[in-house]
C-alpha cells in the first residue's frame, strides 16, 4: 500500500510540474513616437482583429488568442508583419519616425518575423521604380531580387523548410501580379494617349478648407499623385513628393494629392476622413490635399481606370493628359520630363 500512494504522490509531483500549452499568445514590446491614438491593431485575413492600448511611456503587452500564421499590426497609418503561435510570448520594438527600419523582434517565433520585415525592406529597395522602366528592366529588377533574397534564406536557414516553401510562393504571385499590373501600365499610353482632354474631379474636399476642382488650375501644369494613408508604397514616395513641391513652389506647376481612403479599409467612411486629416495635418504634407469623399468609386479615379496606388498623373495647362501613368516623384524620370517641359 505504501508503494501504491508513493506512485501516487509520484503522478501527481510530475503533473504538476507539467506545463499545460497556453491557447494564447502574449505579446509586447515598446514603440517610440507612438501614434496619438495609442494603440496599435493586430488583424490578419481571416478576420482576426484586436486593439492593444499602448501605454504613456511607449510600453504595451497584451495576450491574443489567434490561429497561427503571420498577422498585420497597424500603428496609426504605418503597417508591418508579424508571426504569431498560441503558447508562444513574442515582443517587438520601433521608432515610427524610421518603421521599417528599426522593427526588430525578439522572443519566440522572432526569426520568422525578422526575416519577414528583413524580406520587405529588399523588395522596396529593389522594386521602388520597377513600373516606369522597360520589360527587360522589369525583369532584371525582379531576378536581381531573387538573388538577395536565396542569399537572405541562407542568413535565416535556421527556418524550416515549409516557412521558405511559402515565402518563395509569395515572390512568385508578387512578381506575377506586379507583372500584370506593368502591362496595365503600359496599356495606359493607348488608353490615355498625349494630348487626350484630362476627365475632371469636381468640388474635392481641400484639407486648407473648401473644395477644389480641376479646371481650378487651369493655366498651370498639374502633377496629380493617387495614395491613401494606408499605403506603404504611397508614404515612400511623400518625401520625394515634397521635395519637388518645395523645389517647383514658384514654378507654372501644382502638386494635388487625392486620396481614396475610404469605409473598405477604414471601418467607417468618418473614420477613413479623419485618418486623411491627421496624417496630413501630422506629415504637414505640402501641395493642395484632396480628399475624394467616395474612394475607389470616384468618377476621376474609374474614369483613369485607377486599380493599383501609388498612381501618378501630369496634365498641362489646357487640361489636356501628358502622361496618364507619370513617372513616380522618386523617379529620375520625372525631373528629366518637367525639364522637357521647361517647367
Amino acid at each position: 500500500m505504501k508503494s501504491f500512494f508513493t506512485l501516487l504522490l509520484s503522478i501527481l509531483i510530475f503533473s504538476s510540474c507539467t506545463e499545460t500549452p497556453k491557447n494564447y499568445v502574449t505579446l509586447s514590446g515598446e514603440i517610440t513616437n507612438f501614434n496619438e491614438f495609442k494603440k496599435i491593431t493586430i488583424s490578419n485575413r481571416e478576420g482576426y482583429k484586436k486593439e492593444i492600448q499602448v501605454n504613456d511611456d511607449g510600453t504595451f503587452s497584451d495576450t491574443l488568442h489567434i490561429k497561427e500564421g503571420l498577422f498585420t499590426f497597424f500603428d496609426g497609418n504605418e503597417v508591418g508583419m508579424i508571426y504569431l503561435k498560441n503558447n508562444n510570448s513574442t515582443s517587438f520594438t520601433l521608432d515610427t519616425n524610421a518603421f521599417d527600419e528599426t522593427l526588430k523582434f525578439k522572443g519566440d517565433g522572432a526569426d520568422k518575423s525578422n526575416f519577414i520585415i528583413t524580406n520587405n525592406l529588399l523588395q522596396e529597395k529593389y522594386l521602388q521604380n520597377i513600373f516606369d522602366g522597360s520589360e527587360a528592366e522589369f525583369s532584371k529588377s525582379f531576378n536581381d531580387l531573387e538573388v538577395v533574397y536565396n542569399s537572405l534564406k541562407n542568413e535565416f536557414k535556421q527556418l524550416d523548410a515549409a516557412f521558405f516553401e511559402e515565402q518563395s510562393e509569395n515572390l512568385k504571385l508578387m512578381r506575377k501580379s506586379y507583372y500584370e499590373y506593368f502591362l496595365e501600365k503600359q496599356g495606359m499610353k493607348t488608353l490615355f494617349p498625349k494630348g487626350m482632354a484630362s476627365p475632371e474631379f469636381t468640388n474635392y474636399e481641400n484639407h486648407k478648407g473648401g473644395v477644389s476642382s480641376l479646371s481650378d488650375f487651369k493655366g498651370k501644369f498639374v502633377y496629380v499623385d493617387i495614395w491613401a494613408t494606408w499605403c506603404g508604397p504611397c508614404k515612400v514616395e511623400i518625401p520625394f513628393l515634397q521635395e519637388l513641391e518645395s523645389k517647383y513652389h514658384a514654378k507654372n506647376i501644382e502638386f494635388i494629392s487625392i486620396s481614396v481612403d475610404d469605409a473598405r479599409r477604414s471601418g467607417t467612411l468618418e473614420k477613413a476622413h479623419e485618418a486623411w486629416k491627421t496624417m496630413v495635418s501630422e506629415k504637414e504634407l505640402s501641395g493642395v490635399q484632396l480628399f475624394s469623399g467616395n474612394g475607389w468609386k470616384t468618377d476621376f479615379i474609374q474614369d483613369y481606370k485607377i486599380s493599383g496606388i501609388p498612381r501618378f498623373i501630369l496634365i498641362d495647362p489646357n487640361g489636356n493628359i501628358i502622361d496618364a501613368d507619370a513617372p513616380r516623384p522618386s523617379s529620375e524620370g520625372l525631373i528629366s520630363l518637367l525639364d522637357e517641359l521647361g517647367i
